[in-house]
């Protein structure tokens, strides 16, 4: 059995957190604003953190807070769908695939014309989502897995693998008006991190990156501080496309930027990434449809 808190209590949260206020989360709930409080903190006893700075106002998230959130609001979001997706009737149901954010907005997305051109009759549903959602519990039809090795136990076939490259935008380099020869040159420009989830030692990180470029050039500083970092990689993107530094990035996620030149290879060194797997529940009645998402995927790459 689970232990999770009283539903009341992370329904109350989420809504005060959703809203900034308690007011609005009661007025949402049907309550009161003291009973607001009192489920908040409920909560807090239980985590054992503090989870709002109540004052001074307005109300502000502590960090534990901002934690405990998206999860909340994208775990009552997707309860909520498949709630919904129960009660459709099964002729009309979308497949639902689910991706790494990132993958999804940036490879996945511009390329949904081309399925709707090839696969009219069959909509899909894309739930952008850097959590492994469960199959097994029907979650989502079929899965987009970023991973080293395929997932034991599903039918899992390879669609793609990339690397990563120091990547930036054109005019970044251009307002230096210095072309980059050597990998210690990078360091000229603000360095810009984000978060690895799952938290592997061998991630294609700045951290490893100007590791292994120290093999090539000495003069190198491997332990450089970095100038922006971002928790979500989709925001990394954003300032790089932005021209506010250069990132370690997937050939693959920024591939479109990166053909168009809109995104440029500062330097030619690079790490080796995961691969991309589509991954479903073996023996599933809607197999044949999974299968022509995997020769669809395979043909737009």
């Amino acid at each position: 059995m689970r232990n999770l808190p009283p539903l009341r209590a992370l329904h109350a949260f989420e809504a005060a957190a959703r809203h900034g206020s308690f007011k609005a989360a009661a007025e949402e709930l049907g309550v009161t604003p003291t009973a607001i409080s009192h489920q908040i903190r409920l909560l807090e006893e239980i985590c054992g953190r503090k989870l709002f700075q109540r004052r001074p106002r307005p109300l502000v998230l502590t960090s534990a807070g901002a934690r405990l959130f998206p999860l909340l609001r994208n775990g009552f979001d997707l309860l909520a769908g498949s709630l919904a997706a129960v009660a459709e009737p099964d002729v009309e149901a979308p497949l639902r695939v689910t991706s790494p954010n990132a993958f999804a907005s940036r490879w996945l997305v511009p390329r949904l014309p081309k399925w709707r051109e090839s696969n009219p009759a069959v909509p899909l549903e894309i739930i952008g989502t850097d959590a492994l959602l469960d199959l097994r519990a029907g979650a989502a039809d079929v899965a987009i897995r970023y991973t080293r090795r395929p997932p034991v136990g599903f039918a899992a076939q390879e669609v793609c693998r990339d690397s990563f490259f120091p990547v930036c935008s054109p005019g970044l380099l251009a307002s230096d008006g210095r072309a980059i020869e050597r990998a210690a040159e990078l360091l000229r420009y603000p360095l810009i991190h984000f978060d690895w989830m799952n938290r592997d030692p061998d991630a294609p990180t700045w951290r490893r990156w100007l590791a292994t470029a120290r093999s090539i050039d000495p003069d190198l500083i491997p332990d450089k501080a970095w100038d922006l970092s971002f928790r979500e990689e989709l925001h990394a993107i954003d300032a790089v496309v932005a021209g506010q530094g250069i990132a370690i990035l997937s050939d693959v996620v920024v591939g479109r930027e990166l053909e168009s030149g809109s995104l440029v290879k500062a330097h030619p060194l690079s790490l080796p990434g995961y691969s991309f797997y589509v991954v479903w529940m073996q023996h599933n009645p809607r197999s044949a449809v999974m299968e022509s998402f995997l020769a669809w995927m395979r043909s737009v790459l």
